[in-house]
């Protein structure tokens, strides 16, 4: 007699015979619009400069950015963050190229704007770590510490710069205390309502981010230990998410995405706004180099850790492969 509550009547595999079965029952699927597409651009060069730890990967010149913005869009790609890369002799303790309205990431933001209009949402990194001489996300006091509050006064003025140049969201990755409330109240003392908030509200100190370290030409010397959350810890990113919130971020963000999937499970079950997760640098360039020696296959690789991803909650990722993938799945 067949048992339909258990073996022999039940067989799972019965979903799983054919590729078309398999599509059809999917309960997660990607699609080109999950995608934000992070993006450098340098200063003072004539050429894309690659970046050694991240194949495939360039600091772009202001036209080849503007072209890779175009692609984006034709892919169906949602957005482009941005992250300037200023000349080293610019550099200095205040990161005054992150204010200065003529600062690369500024221009490029512009020349996105100009390229693209509203058919791409232009993000933009709202940190001071690419354009300070130390390398930190804020500004030092008399010890050689991070200054929090002293920061925040330059994010506020980052945020308005931004806003002015056209991004239609800021993304604040610094992980000082109160950065998500002094921006939103910036942005809103010139008129920019409209501008959103993609906070970086579970910002890990990670391993991952070497390669990224690269990509912005990082000055940084020590870590971030102080003000990027310990990877020991969950509460802490609950709490840090209540904060956000409270003070206005209209979405929230997990980085790293992979190591951290249990966390972004909590974050996405716990609020009403969007979730985003960045898939960081270490984590492409993992699979990257392990792609180049054979030792995985590399485009099941890519799809399988996005996957993993939006299943764990994300709504939006943050990937190098942003517009490689949404091309493959159009």
């Amino acid at each position: 007699m067949t048992k339909y509550g258990s073996f022999p009547g039940s067989r799972p595999r019965r979903l799983r015979t054919t590729p078309v079965m398999r599509r059809m029952v999917a309960e997660t699927r990607l699609h080109p619009a999950d995608f934000i597409l992070p993006a450098f651009v340098r200063e003072g060069v004539s050429e894309p400069v690659p970046i050694a730890a991240m194949p495939g990967v360039v600091q772009h010149t202001r036209d080849s950015l503007k072209k890779a913005a175009v692609e984006a869009v034709e892919a169906g790609v949602s957005g482009i963050m941005l992250f300037g890369v200023p000349e080293e002799s610019k550099k200095d303790a205040i990161g005054t190229p992150g204010t200065d309205p003529d600062g690369i990431l500024q221009v490029a933001i512009r020349d996105v704007r100009a390229e693209v209009g509203d058919d791409l949402l232009v993000m933009s990194d709202l940190c001071l770590d690419e354009t300070i001489d130390h390398g930190h996300c804020g500004v030092l006091d008399e010890q050689g510490r991070v200054d929090n509050d002293a920061t925040l006064e330059r994010y506020a003025e980052m945020a308005q710069v931004q806003a002015d140049a056209g991004a239609h969201v800021v993304g604040p990755s610094g992980m000082m205390d109160g950065q998500v409330g002094v921006i939103r109240d910036a942005l809103d003392q010139i008129g920019r309502e409209d501008v959103a908030i993609l906070a970086y509200t579970a910002k890990y100190s990670s391993a991952f981010y070497g390669p990224f370290r690269e990509a912005v030409a990082s000055s940084l010397q020590g870590d971030r230990k102080t003000y990027q959350q310990d990877p020991a810890n969950v509460r802490e990113s609950m709490r840090e998410l209540a904060l956000d919130l409270e003070e206005g971020a209209d979405m929230v963000m997990v980085k790293p995405a992979g190591p951290y999937l249990d966390i972004l499970a909590r974050v996405a079950d716990a609020v009403d706004v969007p979730v985003a997760a960045y898939q960081i640098s270490g984590e492409y360039s993992m699979i990257e180099a392990a792609a180049e020696k054979g030792w995985v296959d590399r485009d099941r690789a890519i799809l399988e850790t996005l996957t993993g991803i939006k299943r764990a909650g994300a709504q939006n990722i943050l990937t190098y492969w942003a517009t490689e993938v949404a091309q493959k799945l159009r």
